[in-house]
């Protein structure tokens, strides 16, 4: 394990001594404040809700990021967090969801899908390592099921993030930190022929505080294409993506209580995974007298080795858990619509062409198959909505959209072999009031859904007990209502209030590790959400933000009605200084509420909080150092939570336990980057 020794240098004194300022007990995963255009720039008169905005590239630059997924914690309410360290998908949480890998939260790049359906680990698996944080020119964010042109996995909310076409600068930097970070970029878009073209390569290597490192290795490149202007354009990308880690999964509590294991050890070493990601796609948009029209096409091929082990020995006591979860894949889409007056209608296609298995493993070595299927998953949306301005006071937006999908598998046990289709509508309605004294209300409606895995659709044998299955829901409904309101009425402070109720008809999911879908029962959720900015000069701005969700199933059971992992309660506070000559400077206090783990909420996990810093240093007009501290206060806790049965080698029986990801420790990077 590598050690910069960065305490050495003054920049982090101060840092050090900020991080004083915190005194709670313990602390969740470095998550960074966040800072949301809609807060910045007056929203009266354009948004849909008081729960939507756009992030800018400046504000997006500033961000202390630890792993490119939390870049989108921009997102005011959302956490990102990581289970089993770097090179796997991120664990999400917003309105009350444990969203897992991605699942109720759709995520595009570049008008890209990164969920990915029917995954050989988990629906919906959304692997952002590949994102390049200098390069997104905005980030749109949604929440709940409220928007037409959204469809599969958007009801917690939607994100989009889309890359630069051109650059202000060119950027050549280099990163040093403490346990093994090491990053290099280089990007620029310079002139070619009538367009720009720009590139970036990105070099990475994190190993993390664990005794066994991450060796989180990453090779990223993108190369675009791109002529005209916001009116009329067109652009074309090429991105390419491989990783290489090892899993630090989460391990159990009892065994770092009784000192058999140290907060940062793992219990199977072979755990770890290869990722490679390689997409080609194209956009166009045109204005015109007859309207505006855009579309992008893509294609991309992803590919994963997951090899995983949570229980250890509990299955088998001789040989271990571990488990392999491959999966390849090819997703080919298209998405158009067209703009005229205060109408929109558009068309989305998608299909994804899947191999993928379950396989028992033993230091990555297999020895049984519990199921392998090819799976082909194609699906088409029209959508059409209506925004009309009724008085200078009252506006709204009425939607509708239609999807259908089919499933074919073709699996290994021919019994769950087989084809599905689901078709779905999906109404929406918001009614915006105002603006008035600077004040805006909504009102919003609406419906959409999340599609359950393949498998589970077209399943009849458990492939691990050999029992009768039951088919899941390939479309799962979910309902929503809203209201919300936005004000600018005081000077230099911007504020935003909703309070929002959503029923899911199913809690279904596949699950991946046992080969199944599991069926789960209809949920509710209900929350509030209060965003506040302030900026009382050129140099100071304030954010505070807080969110607060019931979730709970709707009938009644006697194994209880609460929804493990669900995120009750987040809140942050953040400070930032600039234009202070050649310094910058920020602070962001994040707090991560308690969840129930189990449906009884006999067993919690507990609230966290954490600190955060950066500070920066211009050298020259070219030339800027920045140093940034994850976890300042550096307190002893958990970056994530279960609870479920397990067995280590050597104990007797099964033990139900805590079983969790530690938060890394304290930690710095310094970054020396210069303009080209």
């Amino acid at each position: 394990m590598h050690d910069y020794r960065l305490v050495r240098y003054p920049l982090t004194a101060l840092l050090l001594g900020v991080s004083a300022l915190v005194h709670a007990d313990e602390t969740v995963e470095a998550l960074p404040q966040v800072v949301v255009a809609a807060s910045r720039v007056s929203q009266l008169g354009v948004a849909d809700s008081a729960n939507a905005g756009v992030v800018t590239q400046q504000q997006l630059a500033a961000r202390s990021v630890y792993r490119p997924g939390e870049l989108l914690e921009a997102t005011p309410g959302l956490i990102v967090s990581q289970h089993s360290g770097e090179g796997k998908a991120n664990q999400f949480y917003l309105r009350g969801f444990n969203l897992d890998h991605g699942t109720d939260l759709r995520t595009t790049v570049d008008g890209m899908l990164v969920n990915q359906r029917s995954h050989a680990h988990g629906q919906g698996w959304t692997d952002l390592n590949f994102l390049i944080p200098e390069l997104a020119n905005r980030l749109e964010y949604r929440k709940g099921p409220y928007y037409a042109d959204e469809g599969d996995f958007a009801a917690a909310g939607a994100l989009a993030v889309r890359y630069a076409d051109t650059l202000p600068e060119g950027i050549a930097s280099v990163g040093l930190g403490q346990n093994g970070y090491r990053r290099v970029l280089l990007a620029d878009s310079p002139k070619a022929g009538e367009g720009n073209l720009l590139y970036a390569l990105e070099a990475f290597h994190n190993d993390g505080p664990f005794t066994r490192g991450d060796d989180f290795d990453k090779l990223n490149g993108v190369l675009r294409f791109s002529q005209g202007d916001a009116a009329n354009g067109v652009n074309v990308t090429a991105m390419a993506y491989r990783a290489s880690w090892n899993a630090s999964d989460q391990i159990p509590r009892r065994a770092v209580d009784g000192g058999r294991l140290g907060r940062f050890d793992t219990v199977d070493a072979s755990d770890g995974g290869v990722a490679r990601r390689y997409s080609l796609s194209g956009g166009w948009h045109a204005a015109s007298e007859a309207g505006v029209t855009r579309v992008n096409a893509s294609v991309v091929a992803n590919r994963l080795a997951l090899y995983s082990n949570f229980t250890y020995f509990l299955d088998d006591p001789v040989n271990g858990d571990q488990f392999s979860q491959p999966d390849r894949r090819v997703t080919s889409a298209v998405n158009a619509e067209h703009r005229w007056g205060s109408h929109r209608i558009g068309f989305q296609f998608q299909n994804d062409n899947i191999h993928n298995g379950l396989y028992d493993t033993v230091a990555r070595r297999r020895r049984a198959t519990t199921r392998e299927d090819h799976i082909v998953e194609t699906s088409a949306a029209v959508f059409y909505d209506n925004s009309t301005r009724w008085t200078p006071m009252f506006r709204t937006v009425a939607g509708m959209r239609l999807d259908h999908v089919r499933f074919d598998v073709d699996s290994i046990l021919p019994e769950n072999s087989g084809r599905a289709s689901a078709s779905r509508a999906s109404p929406t309605l918001s009614l915006i009031f105002g603006p008035w004294s600077q004040t805006e209300l909504y009102l919003n409606a609406g419906t959409g859904f999340h599609s359950n895995d393949a498998r589970g659709a077209t399943i009849r044998i458990d492939p691990t007990s050999g029992e009768p299955a039951e088919r899941v829901t390939p479309l799962v409904k979910a309902t929503g209502v809203e209201i919300g309101v936005r004000t600018e009425a005081l000077a230099g402070l911007h504020s935003s209030l909703s309070v929002y109720q959503l029923d899911v008809d199913s809690e279904l999911v596949f699950v991946g590790d046992a080969g199944t879908t599991e069926a789960g029962r209809p949920s509710r959720r209900s929350g509030v959400e209060f965003s506040n900015y302030y900026k009382p000069n050129a140099y100071l701005t304030l954010d505070a933000d807080v969110a607060f969700a019931r979730a709970r199933f709707s009938n009644a059971d006697a194994g209880g009605r609460r929804i493990p992992g669900a995120v009750e309660g987040v809140a942050s506070l953040a400070l930032a200084l600039d234009k202070l000559g050649p310094w910058s400077g920020a602070l962001q206090l994040r707090y991560f509420g308690p969840r129930p783990l189990i449906e009884d909420n006999g067993v919690r996990s507990r609230p966290t909080t954490t600190l955060n810093g950066r500070i920066g240093y211009k050298l020259g007009k070219r030339l800027k150092l920045a140093l940034e501290g994850f976890n300042l206060a550096n307190r002893r806790s958990s970056a994530i939570d279960y609870f479920y049965a397990s067995r280590l080698q050597g104990e007797d029986e099964a033990v139900a336990d805590i079983h969790f990801h530690p938060i890394e420790s304290r930690s710095f990077r310094l970054t020396l980057s210069s303009a080209l």
